[in-house]
This record gives structure tokens, C-alpha cells and sequence, in this order.
């Protein structure tokens, strides 16, 4: 195993974190270079549009496309849906329809073609904004419905799960690009998605957000990454909070992935090796900016709206296309220095939340097929949660799965993301399509590890595939269980070694185990034939307290006022210590720390600003806070 970068890594990390200038790489020298590699002028300009002869031979199979003389064509899946209408805009809010067309039911899908002169005679040019109207079982199409009338109503839900409800205008689930999310600066009204009485009839059309015709990417060839696993070191950070606080980048690309371009040359002289992303799938976090100083903010963003859109507030150009463009184009920056780009993502569960009985709220799948693409209770009108936050995805069903391989897909060949940090990943892999939780490795992990396809274990073509191998349903804990082709978050090796720091003569550890953990952790994935690489050695995450905070704190602190403050949740055993209080004491304990991360056998991983000694004094559950005190603090001295 090539341990090179590992030993920069903890060079250059235990001096950033004590007092070594040269961590402040010049970001706008490093863009530079960048373009200079390439030979073009810059990390923007590796990315063009152009539209194929054949729209669809690019991208993925279903969603909305242009050709080049025009026209538009549009292809949805919802199997149990009995009429689809495509409703097509000229803008993306308090504007009107300005065609509904039914679609044409096919073999395997819905579709639609409309002629680029039809979208003229509208007013529709060059934006195009759409979106979708559902009828099914519990609301048959009737010729006298118009939007904002209860004519055909028959049940908001009934006994199958169907939930069409035609006053919803629906988000494509294989929408590319997402005009706006359902709350923002606009409209601070979420009433206008739900359903039941006294809601059902309301038309969420003129404010609900809708799919925007782009392009996929075409890149022009690139050199990338294609290591190993075991040869990485990853950088978990929030791709918003990674530069929003940072001086050093022009004010209005603080916080995007533009801005994250930027300090590319900065992690790989750090010594990293992969940037691993919190969600960048669109998720609704528009409503952050309502009230700057909320403490209710989705931060983390662990609730996607749409699994195909890059978020839009993370981009620095926002017009059609841009968040699009503007993701590759970071790609292509980091790749360029060497870096591979993973993401967090979240199919466990979405944004359309709960709900049990008639009342719900419809942004999207649940409006379109329910029951296709959420697991329902064995009554039908509630669901099954294996997350603690909503209805489990029915990643169990076929078309389901399509969508779950098909984004992951377009993300790694169209947007040249490497690798994918899966959320609660035994929930993913649920083998049940409705009324019950049963881990399926040989499942969706599998076909996953097989069409993407996972990234051999020697380095080569592919994708990095990382579980967080637990969830809240009894048999969801799955470390070790997920099948070859796969790396996991180690919580033995976390937990081992913040006991053996933290811990010693308070909880048991013995060097055994210790050695175990540093070694590869055989015990856990040696029985299946796996490599140490398959143990991703973290101690620290998002969720959790950071490297300074766990040797800072005895317990959590997440009562504090905003910006620090306040969190709920968050666990009650991080195995923290404070270590007396003594900061020599406890820079001491981080250094260690760095150094079994960086010496263990595995991958190793640390959070954004843990070579800075990050703080965020003490709370170990930030979701909720988009504050500049979360945010990276690049003002302070690397000592800090």
C-alpha cells in the first residue's frame, strides 16, 4: 500500500494545525495554474454546452431534453399514474401555464415531444421551466378539472397509497437543474403543498419549483484520478461553508462551488487526496437566507429534492445551466490538482418529509407515484422509516432503483464526480417494498458496485463507493456487511481510538483491540475476503464534535446561542474529554489523533478546518445553523 500521501498528510496537517504559514496557499495563483494545465483560461472554461444530433445519447434516459432545431421532449416513469400533463413556463415563479399538454402514455414511460414551434406561439424561448400534473386511482382525470377545483377527487390517499393530487404541480424527478426551492425569499408559505382539507384544492403551480430544460455537460477530455481507495485521504467538508468565510476569494463566490475551485492547490498541499462533499443535490436550503440569524436552517442539507440537479444557491451562476456548468468546472479543478470529488448523498429518504393519513406535503414522488417510490405501512396510508426522518425510499423497486443508478450514473460520467459517501447506507440497501426492513447486500449495493461500477481495489476505472453502514431499523447496523467493491465508515476504529485517547482507566480498551483497528480492522473485513481499504478511518465527522472540540469538551454544548447555538440532538457519548482544561494537553491529543489517522492502515479521513483546530465550542449537532461561526474560519492563524 502506498502510503506517501499519508505521511504528507500528517506532516502537513499537524503543522497547519501548529503554526506553519505555508498552509495559506494563494487560491487565485492555484485557479490559475490550473487553467494553465489544461491549457485553457481557466476552471470555467473546461466546460461547453453543445447539443447532440440526439439529445438523449448523452445524460440520462429520462427528464426533459432540447434538440438542436428546438424541440423539447419530455419522459417521465410513474407506473400506477393513469394521465401525466406537462406543464411548460416562461418563468419560474407567479407566472402562467403557458401550455398543458397530456402526455402519451408508452410501454415504459410517459412522453411528450412539442416542436420548437408550438414553444414559440406560447412565449416560451430560450428558459424553459416545467413541470408536472398527476392523475391516478384516487383522483381519475376528469375533462371539467382546472387547476384550483376538487372536480374528479375521490381520496387524498387510498387503500393502495396512490396520492395524485392534479392542484400539485410536480418536480421531475430526472429534472437536471431546479429553478427555485418550494420555500424561499419569495414565497414563505408551505401551505400551498399539502394536501387534506382545506389544502387539496390549492394550486401550487405558480409558486412550486420546477425542472429547467439543460443540457448535460460536455466536457472536454480530462486526466482523472483513478488511485485506488487505499491510496486516498479525504476532507469531509460543507461545500457553503468551505470558503463562504474565506477573505481570500472574491465576496460573491465565498460559499460556491466556484469558490471551492479556488482552494483546490491548497488541499493537495495539504496532502489530500479526495474532497468529500456534504450533499450537493438540490435540497431545500433556499429558505436559509429568510431569516440569516434561524436557528431551523438545513445546513447539512440531508434532505434532497431532486437527485439529478446540483444545488442552485451554491452556485455563483445562477441562470439556467450554470449550476450545472459551474459544479463540472469545479470538478475539473480539483481534478487537475490531483484531487478526486466525492459526494455525499442521501436516497434513504427525501424532502417531501412524512405523513400519514390524508394530509402531506406533495413536491414531486410522492405526487407521482406514491407507492412506486416510497415504502408504504401494510395499512397504506402511512409509511415505513428505517431513518428517524421520513418514509424510507423504495430503492426495492425497479424503477425506483433506475433512479438511484441513473443519478449516480450522470454524476460520475456527465458531472466526473469519483465517488459516492452513501447516508445511512443499510437503508438504501432495504429489501422490502413495503411493510418491513430486511438489509439486502446482494441487493441494490451490488447492482450498484456493478453498473456504475465500483473502482477495482488495485485503482482503475470507476467509482469510490462509501457506506455510512448503519440506520435506526432493528439489523441495520451493517459495519462489515456490505459486499467487495465497497469502503465504510469505521465507527470500531473510531470509537477505539477516542477511547484509548480519551478514555484510558475510565472505559475498556486494550491494546488488542487498538492494534486490531490500526491494522485494518481484519476482524470486521478480512472474514470477506476485503482490504483494509474497505475501513474508512474516521475520527471525526459532520455529525458530531470536531478534533478540537472532542479533546476540548467533556460533554456537549449544544444549548449556546446563535451562531454556536442552539442544536438539538446531537448524542450523549462522544467520548470527549477535556483533558483538564490544559490547551497543551489537548493540542497534544489532536496531534496524536492526526497521526493514527494518518499511520492506521485504511483510508483516512478528517472534517474541514480540523488542521486549524477548528471549533465549534462544543456542539456536536450543527444542522441546523448556516452561521459564520460553523463556517470555516480561515481568519484565524493556523495555530488556532
Amino acid at each position: 500500500m502506498n502510503r506517501s500521501y499519508h505521511a504528507i498528510l500528517i506532516a502537513l496537517v499537524v503543522g497547519c494545525a501548529f503554526a506553519t504559514p505555508s498552509c495559506s496557499a494563494d487560491p487565485d495563483g492555484a485557479a490559475a495554474d490550473a487553467g494553465a494545465r489544461r491549457g485553457d483560461g481557466g476552471a470555467d472554461a473546461a466546460v461547453v454546452e453543445e447539443i447532440p444530433a440526439d439529445p438523449w445519447s448523452v445524460g440520462p434516459p429520462l427528464g426533459a431534453r432540447r434538440y438542436a432545431n428546438g424541440d423539447l421532449e419530455v419522459r417521465v416513469r410513474a407506473p400506477n399514474a393513469t394521465r401525466l400533463e406537462l406543464c411548460l413556463y416562461a418563468e419560474a415563479m407567479n407566472g402562467p401555464e403557458r401550455l398543458r399538454l397530456p402526455m402519451e402514455r408508452g410501454k415504459d414511460a410517459f412522453r411528450l415531444h412539442v416542436t420548437e414551434g408550438a414553444l414559440r406561439k406560447a412565449g416560451i424561448d430560450s428558459a424553459i421551466y416545467y413541470g408536472l400534473r398527476a392523475f391516478g386511482p384516487n383522483w381519475p382525470y376528469d375533462p371539467a378539472f382546472q387547476p384550483g377545483t376538487e372536480v374528479g377527487f375521490v381520496a387524498d390517499v387510498d387503500k393502495d397509497g396512490n396520492r395524485m393530487n392534479p392542484n400539485k404541480l410536480l418536480l421531475d424527478p430526472y429534472a437536471l437543474e431546479v429553478s427555485h426551492d418550494p420555500i424561499n425569499l419569495v414565497n414563505g408559505n408551505g401551505s400551498t403543498y399539502r394536501t387534506g382539507p382545506g389544502a387539496r384544492a390549492l394550486d401550487s403551480g405558480p409558486v412550486a419549483p420546477k425542472g429547467v430544460v439543460v443540457p448535460p455537460p460536455v466536457a472536454r477530455p480530462q486526466a482523472v484520478p483513478e488511485r485506488p481507495i487505499a491510496d486516498d485521504v479525504a476532507y469531509e467538508v460543507h461545500v457553503r461553508g468551505f470558503t463562504k468565510n474565506d477573505e481570500t476569494i472574491p465576496e460573491a463566490e465565498r460559499g460556491t462551488y466556484r469558490g471551492a475551485a479556488k482552494r483546490a492547490r491548497y488541499l493537495r498541499e495539504l496532502g489530500v487526496r479526495a474532497i468529500e462533499l456534504l450533499p450537493v443535490q438540490e435540497t431545500p436550503n433556499d429558505q436559509n437566507d429568510r431569516t440569516p440569524e434561524a436557528q431551523g436552517d438545513n445546513y447539512w442539507g440531508y434532505s434532497t429534492l431532486a437527485f439529478f440537479a446540483p444545488d442552485r444557491r451554491y452556485a455563483f451562476d445562477k441562470s439556467p445551466g450554470g449550476p450545472t456548468r459551474e459544479l463540472r468546472a469545479m470538478v475539473d479543478a480539483f481534478h487537475a490538482e490531483g484531487i478526486k470529488v466525492w459526494i455525499d448523498v442521501v436516497y434513504n429518504h427525501t424532502a417531501e418529509g412524512g405523513g400519514n393519513g390524508p394530509a402531506a406535503t406533495i413536491y414531486s414522488m410522492r405526487g407521482l407515484d406514491n407507492r412506486t417510490f416510497y415504502e408504504l405501512d401494510d395499512a397504506g396510508s402511512g409509511y415505513v422509516s428505517s431513518n428517524g426522518v421520513g418514509p424510507n425510499v423504495n430503492t426495492a423497486d425497479p424503477v425506483t432503483g433506475d433512479l438511484v443508478v441513473d443519478s449516480l450514473r450522470y454524476f460520475h460520467a456527465d458531472l466526473g464526480v469519483d465517488g459516492f459517501r452513501f447516508d445511512l447506507a443499510p437503508v438504501v440497501a432495504n429489501g422490502c417494498t413495503r411493510g418491513c426492513y430486511r438489509f439486502d447486500g446482494k441487493g441494490l449495493p451490488t447492482r450498484l458496485a456493478k453498473d456504475l461500477p465500483a473502482r477495482p481495489e488495485g485503482g482503475g476505472a470507476g467509482v469510490d463507493l462509501i457506506a455510512e453502514p448503519w440506520g435506526l431499523a432493528d439489523g441495520s447496523y451493517q459495519v462489515g456487511g456490505f459486499p467487495k467493491g465497497w469502503s465504510e465508515w469505521n465507527d470500531k476504529y473510531r470509537d477505539t481510538v477516542r477511547r484509548s485517547l480519551n478514555k484510558l482507566g475510565v472505559a475498556d480498551v486494550t491494546t488488542r483491540e487498538v492494534g486490531q483497528r490500526l491494522r485494518g480492522s481484519a476482524d470486521v473485513y478480512g472474514r470477506a475476503g476485503r482490504a483494509p481499504s474497505a475501513s474508512v478511518n474516521l475520527l471525526v465527522a459532520h455529525d458530531g464534535m470536531t478534533l478540537a472540540d472532542l479533546f476540548s469538551y467533556d460533554v456537549k454544548n449544544n444549548g449556546q446561542a446563535w451562531p454556536f447555538g442552539p442544536s438539538d440532538g446531537g448524542t450523549d457519548n462522544d467520548l470527549a474529554y477535556a483533558h483538564g482544561g490544559d490547551p497543551a494537553r489537548q493540542r497534544a491529543a489532536a496531534r496524536t489523533a492526526l497521526a493514527l489517522s494518518a499511520l492506521a492502515a485504511g483510508v483516512p479521513m478528517i472534517t474541514g478546518g480540523d488542521e486549524r483546530l477548528r471549533t465549534q465550542r462544543g456542539n456536536n449537532n450543527a444542522y441546523n445553523l448556516d452561521s459564520p461561526a460553523i463556517w470555516l474560519d480561515w481568519r484565524a492563524a493556523p495555530a488556532q
